[in-house]
């Protein structure tokens, strides 16, 4: 037999793909528009402070070379008392202005990862099933997180220093021609050479820090599905093979970073190496021309000071274009996100649907998840206003497309699906959604308390709404016994409750919500027969003059449904009440007759 793969070469993440594209400025200046809003307040100051700060650099030194030439070669105290202060003065100028410019250029670039963390979130808050179907929530997750932090850096720092440091290149360099254009051109010789390697270096340094963003995705995946199914793990005893796998993957992150860190790193020394270069010109052709009186001890030493000031605008450069290489891989990652576009659109002229009696029609529907294999084939099925409709058959027949088409968290891939006479393509996704309320067998409990978890069915309910929704369902009893009541904390995923507890307060929330269709997912099959009957009453009082829509695996739960449809390989094969369908001994006889055989013999 030949034995199965390792999970290292099975666990894919095809949508994590290093991106092997040319540094592309249209996507950075696309990141740069986070930054127009507080082009009127907090940038204009962030520059000022950046004017003065450099102003001051820039002549500081040439204050310096003065006051060697002309205050301590002539022995003049007064006019060296006057240098130093202004000298001093030029400094403090200095310190504050960078001041200020800190402070300034952190509020900016917090406010633009604010910005663009909220649209990001928002813009995944409005994509379909079929975006989150083909990503692991893990690397939705890095996205958000890792990725736009990548980006705090060069957004709070790196965009006004690049300023700083050109208006400071430049200015050192009209600085140093003022004082010695001979010695100016000898130094600065060196600096082509610089350009040509650090362009060499860019494409393997982009590519390294794209290696590193996709491997952190790949961890975050691996946690998020490690921590959800750590039940699973423990129980199938499987946690050194999940450490096994979670040490080669985070081998693999150390791995990247590592590459990544050794090639950005080898940017400044290179910086360093050509400084060195440049000061032994400045000491050996700087020594000749004061030797030869073509240059002055003052101006000597101020070329000296300007180029020990000219290497660090160089070096910061060189980081900030690591962290703009760095950038790129995250600003590519993240717009990849906010450029997917819903495959269930909403048109530009969508219809407000209003309040809807509840009558559903799926006319010729034909769909496909995956466009090859069809889930449904046909399907012709309306449902009544008020009516009570089960949906049965085996696993994959068919019956939970139905009701993603009905929510419309997918479209038909022929046909129509119609609310009172509306195809659903042609209406406003929060009107249909609002009068169409679903209760899946796994639900969802958030981090909270008990009335928080039970109004986010309707936000704007009041307390009482809320306990009457909880009252209705039976909920209210196991409610009244937690430690504090409503304002119980159930802490994330509703760990302090049971199964059945948690699908209460799913049917409570459902209910607040006051929908006009109602769709209960294998909702009653994680609560047990004396809870589920309880429910049962409470639904006849709830669910009159609402359409409701069942799927159940438990067919004694759906026995007074007024139409029941039977599905196999997404075509329905019989539809009636459950005495219709007995008297007929199809394929809902052969269902029904199977389960309650493995009832009795168990």
């Amino acid at each position: 037999m030949t034995p199965s793969k390792p999970r290292r070469e099975r666990f894919q993440y095809s949508n994590e793909m290093v991106i092997d594209k040319p540094f592309n400025w249209s996507l950075m200046a696309r990141l740069f528009q986070y930054i127009k809003p507080y082009t009127t307040r907090l940038l204009p100051l962030a520059i000022l402070a950046v004017l003065v700060s450099t102003a001051a650099r820039l002549f500081a030194p040439l204050m310096i070379s003065l006051a060697i030439d002309h205050a301590l070669v002539n022995k003049d105290g007064q006019l060296l008392t006057i240098f130093v202060s202004v000298i001093a003065a030029m400094y403090i100028l200095n310190w504050l202005a960078n001041t200020l410019r800190i402070r300034w250029t952190q509020q900016l670039g917090q406010s633009v990862i604010y910005d663009l963390r909220q649209h990001l979130f928002q813009h995944i808050q409005r994509l379909s099933h079929r975006f989150f179907d083909q990503r692991s929530a893990g690397s939705i997750l890095v996205r958000i997180t890792n990725d736009i932090n990548s980006l705090q850096e060069l957004l709070t720092n790196g965009i006004v220093n690049v300023i700083m440091d050109i208006l400071l290149l430049v200015g050192i360099i009209v600085m140093l021609t003022v004082l010695s254009p001979n010695l100016t051109a000898a130094i600065l010789v060196v600096l082509p050479l610089m350009f040509l390697i650090s362009v060499k270096l860019r494409r393997l340094i982009r590519r390294s820090w794209q290696n590193v963003r996709m491997k952190q995705s790949i961890i975050n995946s691996h946690l998020n599905e490690s921590i959800q199914g750590m039940r699973v793990t423990q129980s199938f005893t499987q946690e050194k093979e999940n450490m096994s796998f979670f040490t080669r993957l985070n081998q693999d992150n150390f791995d990247a970073w590592n590459d990544a860190s050794k090639k950005s790193a080898v940017f400044r020394p290179f910086v360093e190496m050509t400084g060195a270069i440049g000061t032994a010109i400045l000491i050996v052709y700087g020594s000749y021309l004061v030797r030869v009186d073509a240059l002055t001890v003052g101006a000597l030493v101020g070329f000296a000071i300007y180029i020990g000031n000219f290497w660090e605008p160089i070096s910061r450069l060189g980081q900030v274009y690591n962290q703009l290489l760095m950038a790129m891989a995250s600003t590519e990652r993240i717009f990849e996100f906010l450029d997917e576009k819903p495959s269930v659109p909403e048109k530009n002229d969508a219809q407000s649907l209003g309040q809807i009696q509840g009558r559903v029609e799926l006319d010729g529907v034909v769909f496909s998840y995956d466009g090859k294999r069809r889930a449904l084939d046909g399907i012709e099925l309306t449902f009544q206003p008020g009516q009570k409709v089960a949906l049965v058959g085996h696993t994959g027949s068919g019956k939970t497309s139905i009701v993603n088409l009905i929510c419309r968290f997918y479209d038909p891939t022929a046909g129509s699906v119609r609310i009172d006479g509306h195809d659903l393509r042609d209406l406003k996704l929060d009107d249909l959604r609002s009068q169409v309320s679903i209760v899946l067998q796994e639900t969802f409990i958030f981090s909270g308390t008990i009335m928080e978890n039970i109004r986010f069915g309707r936000p704007a309910a009041t307390d009482e709404e809320v306990k009457a929704a909880a009252e209705a369902v039976g909920a209210n009893a196991f409610i009244q016994r937690l430690p504090k009541g409503y304002d119980t904390e159930v802490e994330e995923r509703g760990n302090i409750l049971s199964t059945g507890e948690r699908q209460l307060l799913s049917f409570a929330r459902t209910l607040l919500a006051d929908p006009r269709i109602i769709i209960l997912d294998e909702a009653t099959a994680s609560i047990d027969t004396e809870t589920e009957l309880k429910i049962q009453e409470a639904m006849k009082t709830l669910l009159a003059g609402r359409t409701a829509i069942l799927i159940a695996h438990r067919l004694s739960t759906i026995r007074d449904a007024d139409n029941i449809v039977v599905l196999e390989n997404g075509r329905i094969i019989e539809q009636g009440d459950h005495h219709q369908l007995m008297e007929r001994r199809g394929e809902y006889h052969n269902l029904v007759t199977a389960q309650f055989r493995v009832l009795d013999v168990g």
